[in-house]
């Protein structure tokens, strides 16, 4: 079978850049005092009603110098004269925190106290803002030195102002509580004061950021800003959203990817009780766009639920998807034994190794399901569109300036003319990344010429996601006579739609670790057609490689008769000294044995256990974090798993919210849990299964354990935390059932291989 590629336009090779992009440079605290030059990120302007606005740009150098002189910003500070400060947020919102934490570094380097600020959601204007997206965990680390920036200029005009007012040198005056103060006269002003005199000053050409040790809001444990309408029922997010004369579309497509449509019956259809429309859209053939369908228009979405049951569609599957999952997985075991002739990565010689006199040698075939993202809020888009041959559209999308590029192209209409506002999403853990709801309802709207809310149901989101890749890793290592690691391999079987790149997380990540700490290895990897819609996953690729490759070296350890702990601190120490001139970020094995030791300190690693019970540990390096987490299970003879605890520490640099630092920790080890318990997706002749949650099992609330969070805190570079906690729940997990059991289990998830989880 061949196929050509109509995924999304660079998903997986985005990715890739922005882990690439993220540079010390960019992302490190910069030295104390930081020049703002003709390049600089500020721009000072006066409104109507008075105040101080900071514009600050979210986007590169070179485009920051194209820009000067003009007033359109990317993202502001405005200080209002009755002391409201507004900071607006400009990335989108899907529980990860950064709608409260982002404006919370600019407060900071402002001094402003917490209570004064009120935070907005930004436009969407990939010409004014630059990328605006949510994905990689890069949301911090790509914006701090901006957001710092922004605060700390603002805070220094607003000194200058008050200085001016009162005739005293601005050495003399502090900031605290969104107010300066001049200690040896006593006098304060509010910023709301000094905001329309500062308005007036020229933006400094240098500011000083504060040392860590200074901070009064950064670290502390904040509310998110919408906690409050969230826990009230407030219309927050894609799926709230009503306006007038709106009507409500449902949108079938092909159950296997790649289906067209032959016929259906419209009419019909359109007699149903409140059914408005119904119509065949042909698509422009783009998985992550507009694939053929039928639409249907209704009064309500009730109405366009029941007419969907009643649609019966004709199909033409001669170029859709007819994979099986038992057929692929016959495959993988036919080439589990067969390395291919290129390598990845190759050192040494492992088969030498592997068979050398005294050296044990050890295998295994660690197998991984496909599963879905499970957003709570299945996907939805509100399109509206005008007379003017305009459309403005209410989404939750991870990525609006590329749903913006994908609407207009669609369409046929140009950018200026998509209006996207950004809502909050019930969940997005990358299915958001990908805008087909979006073009799915802009089709829709431009072919009614009015306003239409596009609602999936469970079964749709389910059926049409974009999901985490399933695989195959292929085991191999060795252990010498003194326990020593001597050789690891890890050949990956996984998937290509175009016949060259590994789909979107399929790729055999080379992070250093645990190859490097071993002078004879080997990454290979082998790639299987698939037009099975696969994409990023949260943790893309690590999620996977971790559970095998952290597994394999407890075997390992096991294998050398040494303690597990004491085997992973050995391999890590092994690896190589830093690079203190890398211009991309990288494991540090310093800070890696930091957490192992801190995450087994915390977890009491060597007390005595009852029979039954056990404790594992791993480590996984991921989207610039270094993470150890330590598992504490039993385990009965009829294969039940109860979690007793979970201990993780990271080490991801200055924490911004701990709140939510703590939240994405715990949220990360109970989404990695649920996962490696019981969720897979499967299919046959291309249709998948299960559609819905009855056989596709969430985490209850009586499975989740206690998980105790803890922080290295440091002067490096800011981290995100939507992804690194992830990676390293599943091997832990694994080698605590090995401790507690003996056995050993190779699959996720874990139901698989007849392991319940109490």
């Amino acid at each position: 079978m061949t196929h050509t590629s109509d995924k999304p336009e660079g998903i997986t090779d985005y990715f890739a850049s922005l882990m690439a992009d993220m540079t010390p440079a960019a992302t490190g605290f910069s030295a104390p005092v930081v020049n703002l030059n003709r390049r600089s990120f500020m721009q000072l302007l006066g409104i109507a009603g008075g105040g101080l606005v900071l514009g600050f740009s979210l986007k590169g150098p070179q485009a920051q110098a194209q820009e000067q002189g003009a007033l359109a910003f990317n993202a502001y500070l405005q200080i209002r004269p009755d002391g409201k400060v507004i900071i607006q947020a400009p990335n989108p919102e899907i529980g990860q925190g950064v709608k409260t934490s982002m404006p919370m570094i600019v407060a900071e380097e402002l001094d402003a106290a917490w209570d004064d600020v009120e935070v907005v959601q930004s436009p969407i204007n990939a010409a004014a803002y630059g990328m605006q997206f949510a994905g990689g965990s890069r949301s911090i680390p790509q914006n701090w030195d901006t957001l710092r920036r922004a605060g700390a200029s603002a805070r220094a005009m607003l000194v200058a102002a008050a200085a001016a007012r009162w005739n005293v040198p601005a050495s003399e005056l502090i900031t605290a509580d969104t107010a300066v103060h001049h200690r040896a006269s006593g006098r304060s002003a509010a910023y709301g004061e000094l905001a329309d005199a500062a308005a007036k000053l020229e933006a400094p050409q240098t500011v000083s950021f504060k040392a860590v040790s200074d901070y009064k809001l950064l670290g502390k444990r904040i509310s998110g800003v919408d906690n409050l309408k969230i826990v009230t029922g407030q219309a927050l997010f894609g799926i709230d959203q009503v306006q007038d004369n709106l009507a409500y579309a449902v949108y079938e497509k092909c159950s296997a990817t790649g289906g067209k449509v032959v016929s259906a019956n419209l009419e019909h259809i359109k007699t149903l009780k409140g059914v408005k429309d119904a119509f065949i859209l042909e698509g422009n053939g783009k998985t992550g766009e507009l694939m053929p369908g039928v639409a249907i228009v209704a009064d309500s979405t009730w109405a366009a639920f029941k007419a969907k049951k009643a649609l019966q569609v004709e199909w033409d599957l001669s170029a859709a998807s007819d994979e099986s999952w038992a057929d692929i997985k016959h495959q993988a075991m036919q080439l589990a034994d067969r390395v291919p002739a290129t390598a990845l990565m190759e050192s040494g010689d492992v088969t030498a190794a592997m068979t050398a006199s005294g050296n044990k040698a050890v295998e295994g075939l660690y197998t991984h399901h496909f599963v879905a993202h499970a957003p709570l809020e299945p996907q939805n888009t509100l399109a509206t569109w005008n007379t003017d041959g305009s459309i403005e559209i209410w989404s939750n999308t991870q990525m609006p300036g590329r749903a913006v590029t994908a609407v207009a192209g669609l369409l046929g209409i140009g950018e200026d003319k998509v209006t996207l506002h950004l809502i909050r999403a019930g969940g997005g853990f990358g299915r958001r990344l990908i805008n087909d709801p979006v073009c799915e309802a802009a089709a829709i709207a431009q072919r009614v010429k009015g306003s239409v809310k596009l609602q999936w149901t469970r079964e749709d989101d389910t059926s049409r996601d974009f999901f985490r890749v399933g695989g195959f890793h292929a085991m191999k290592g060795a252990v010498d006579s003194n326990g020593k690691l001597v050789a690891f391999e890890d050949h990956l079987i996984s998937f290509t739609e175009n016949g060259d790149a590994p789909v979107s997380g399929g790729a055999l990540n080379q992070l250093g670790f645990p190859e490097g700490s071993c002078k004879n290895a080997r990454l290979a990897q082998t790639l299987l057609p698939l037009q099975i819609q696969c994409g990023p996953w949260r943790a893309p690729g690590s999620n996977t490689i971790a559970w095998a490759q952290q597994s394999f070296l407890g075997e390992l350890a096991a294998a050398a008769g040494r303690d597990q702990l004491e085997f992973l601190l050995e391999a890590l120490a092994a690896m190589p000294e830093p690079n203190p001139q890398a211009t991309s970020p990288a494991m540090n094995k310093h800070r890696a044995i930091a957490t192992v030791k801190l995450a087994a300190e915390k977890a009491g690693w060597g007390k005595t256990l009852p029979a039954g019970r056990g404790m594992g540990v791993a480590f996984y390096y991921s989207h610039a974090g270094h993470v150890a987490q330590v598992a504490e299970v039993s385990v009965d003879d009829n294969k039940r798993i109860s979690v007793h605890q979970i201990t993780a520490v990271a080490d991801v640099g200055p924490i911004v919210n701990l709140s939510g630092a703590e939240a994405m920790m715990q949220g990360s080890v109970v989404d990695a849990l649920s996962t490696l318990a019981g969720q897979k997706i499967t299919f046959e002749n291309g249709v998948i299964s299960p559609l819905n949650f009855d056989g596709y099992p969430l985490l209850r609330m009586n499975q989740v354990p206690p998980v105790e969070v803890h922080f290295i805190h440091s002067d490096n570079p800011p981290t995100g935390l939507g992804e690194p906690g992830i990676p390293p729940l599943a091997p832990a997990i694994g080698n605590a059932i090995f401790a507690a059991s003996g056995q050993r289990p190779r699959t996720m998830p874990l139901s698989e291989e007849g392991y319940t989880l109490v």
